[in-house]
């Protein structure tokens, strides 16, 4: 057997993936905690540091890490990366003789134990530093051994000296390392910040300046007309601007509106029914426009400061030009017939899936072909249509190829699916995921999914919270009216770096389908859907004011822009939720109601160190949402009004 222990044992590296044999992901300049349990046999000190590793396989800079807890034999160090690319970190772990000597001197000395042969060894171990180091520092080292081997001062005295606080930063600098032991490395992929934070906006390019005739006939929205809406986009602040596919929509099996099966000869079908005779998914629907205007269209939003994330959804109508030209791509059933999709009880008859066993090589690259082409095209974000519905050996292989020639694409993964997808997906690269938070409406359900996604999931999966989909209108705000809305939004864009929302979110569109169900009514992936903006802006019946107040909080405060440093405090009321982010000295304390019905107050108690405070301190916030000052300590009350003041955003005032 080969050993895996090194001279100093080493267990519980965090954060790994997979073993370490797939990357941990972060972001450029992101402050991830690297953990490891350190020990040895015996009673003798020991130590560690993490070694950052560049992607050219450089050692960039080393970081001591520190002992959390006595007793635990736990250490950690903060680190983040400067630039992008495929970095990595080792462990280095040694016998720390300096530090066992310091703890030596600091019990033996006052108990007046082997004083003299402590002295003796402590010079032993100076003299080894000051032959080794030519610096600044071995003045001060040379005036300690001096002090330590003075036997006319008393011990009382040297001890002092060995203890003196420039003593101690000057013997952390240059430690004596015997037995070093290494682990590693582990890859961590740095990428760009919008892999990691980010506020997505939705809509149809269809419905933006679509219109219907007296017959009833419609003229669809185009790239030309959407543009007109992207303003507005960025006004509320948003960076992403996300797309259903803009494909030709095949004609067969068409779905009208309501997802049914009788389409008038006016209804423009599913954008997801991907193909027709007008091309497939290198295509653009003729009644958007040209190639030239989405290009034209990209660069109007990037001038707005929005990135267009597009939609790849592997499947295809059964017009597409892949049913002829590959039948094979597709399953045969034993009629003859195509199979089409489901999701029992839901049928999709206007989509055939792909079947990923049959061909994957040319799959493969005809999937990558079709990357390659938008991607040459300006656009640099795909959300992925249901990915867990093609195998995952696929997206790890696709994305790989993608990013090693286009490091700066993102993907994110549309699976609202089993856990172990979700995490395979984010192990497979997948920049981003949707998630679960949807159906977490209570304060127990948030505080325990937050802290798998900001903990144990952080180091493979990035979420993002969209609030609505054009598939999913959840009951909680089908049933909890505007206040629920202005929750939802509050929740989103302070609990996770990333978050979406669907057009319509904001003028308060809650009727369903049916009962139960989450479609919406007159859904609008199967029919136009033009909106009026400006007339709900004049009525003061839009909740975009609030949102672009949240983005612009989002925006002044790194503490929103991160994942992984959340703590929960502890509120009386189980409709109260209390919670704090940190990001250096920037801290932000977010407290909410998730009833949208009636007022609730309650007992907060902060956890004060979380806050970077000790537990007797008063501090003064402003509530970033009103402008309003609260002076704050360890326990305090809060009314919340869900009609009213349905949270607050604290930061804190620095003296």
């Amino acid at each position: 057997m080969t050993p895996t222990f090194g001279r100093i044992p080493v267990l519980d590296i965090w954060p790994t993936v997979g073993g370490g044999t797939r990357p941990t992901k972060a972001v450029i300049n992101e402050e991830i905690t690297i953990s490891a349990t350190v020990f040895r046999e015996g009673h003798d000190s020991v130590a560690a540091e993490v070694v950052l590793i560049d992607p050219f396989g450089k050692d960039s800079s080393r970081h001591r890490m520190e002992l959390v807890g006595l007793g635990t034999d736990r250490f950690e160090v903060s680190v983040s990366f400067p630039t992008m690319g495929m970095w990595s970190y080792r462990i280095e772990a040694w016998s720390d003789p300096i530090g066992t000597w310091l703890h030596h001197v600091d019990v033996k000395i006052p108990a007046n134990v082997d004083v003299e042969l402590e002295f003796a060894e402590g010079a032993v171990l100076l003299n080894r530093i000051i032959a080794s180091i030519v610096s600044q520092d071995s003045a001060i080292l040379n005036a300690l051994l001096a002090t330590i081997t003075n036997t006319m001062s008393s011990p009382a005295k040297r001890l002092e000296a060995i203890q003196e606080s420039s003593a101690l930063a000057v013997l952390a600098r240059n430690p004596i390392r015997e037995l070093v032991s290494n682990y590693g490395p582990f890859p961590v992929n740095v990428e760009r910040q919008r892999a990691l934070y980010g506020s997505w906006y939705e809509f149809f390019p269809r419905s933006e300046g679509a219109t219907q005739k007296k017959n009833g006939s419609w003229t669809s929205g185009t790239f030309k007309t959407a543009a007109k809406r992207l303003p507005a986009v960025a006004e509320m602040g948003f960076h992403v601007l996300y797309l259903p596919p803009i494909h030709p929509i095949g004609e067969s099996f068409r779905k009208g509106p309501n997802n049914t099966l009788t389409p008038g000869p006016n209804d423009p079908g599913s954008p997801w029914a991907i193909g027709s005779s007008a091309g497939g998914h290198d295509a653009i629907h003729p009644d958007l426009g040209t190639e030239k205007d989405f290009v034209t269209f990209i660069k109007a939003a990037n001038k707005l400061g929005i990135e267009i994330a597009m939609d790849l959804a592997l499947q295809a109508s059964p017009d597409h030009p892949w049913v002829t030209t590959n039948p094979e791509w597709f399953t045969t059933r034993v009629d003859g017939t195509i199979a089409y999709a489901e999701n029992p009880p839901k049928k999709y008859q206007d989509i055939y899936p792909i079947n990923f066993d049959n061909d994957p090589e040319g799959i493969f690259n005809e999937v990558r072909r079709i990357v390659q082409h938008w991607v040459k095209l300006g656009v640099r974000i795909f959300r992925v249509d249901n990915p867990h519905t093609k195998p995952v050996e696929f997206w790890e292989r696709l994305l790989a190829d993608i990013n090693s020639t286009y490091p700066d694409v993102i993907f994110l993964a549309e699976a609202f699916t089993r856990p172990a997808m979700m995490r395979a997906l984010g192990e497979a690269g997948f920049q981003q995921s949707y998630t679960y938070f949807t159906w977490r409406n209570t304060k127990q359900e948030l505080i325990d999914y937050l802290n798998e996604l900001s903990g144990f999931a952080s180091p493979f999966m990035r979420p993002n919270f969209f609030v609505n989909t054009p598939d999913i209108l959840p009951e909680y705000l089908q049933l909890g009216g505007p206040n629920a809305f202005a929750i939802r939004a509050l929740l989103a864009a302070t609990l996770a770096p990333t978050w979406g929302v669907y057009a319509g979110f904001e003028l308060y569109e809650y009727v369903a389908l049916k009962a139960g169900g989450e479609e919406y009514l007159d859904s609008e992936k199967f029919q136009y859907r033009p909106r009026d903006w400006d007339t709900a802006a004049k009525q003061g019946k839009t909740l975009a004011p609030f949102i672009k107040k949240l983005n612009a909080i989002r925006e002044a405060h790194p503490a929103l822009q991160q994942l992984r440093d959340i703590t929960f405090h502890r509120s009386d009321s189980d409709s109260v939720l209390c919670f704090s982010k940190r990001s250096g000295d920037d801290i932000v304390i977010v407290l909410v109601t998730v009833d949208p019905a009636i007022p609730r107050e309650s007992g907060v108690h902060f956890t004060m160190p979380a806050l970077g405070l000790d537990w007797s301190e008063t501090f003064t916030t402003i509530d970033e949402l009103s402008g309003e000052s609260f002076t704050l300590q360890e326990h305090n009350h809060f009314e919340l009004d869900p009609h009213n003041r349905c949270g607050y955003v604290l930061t804190i005032r620095k003296p």
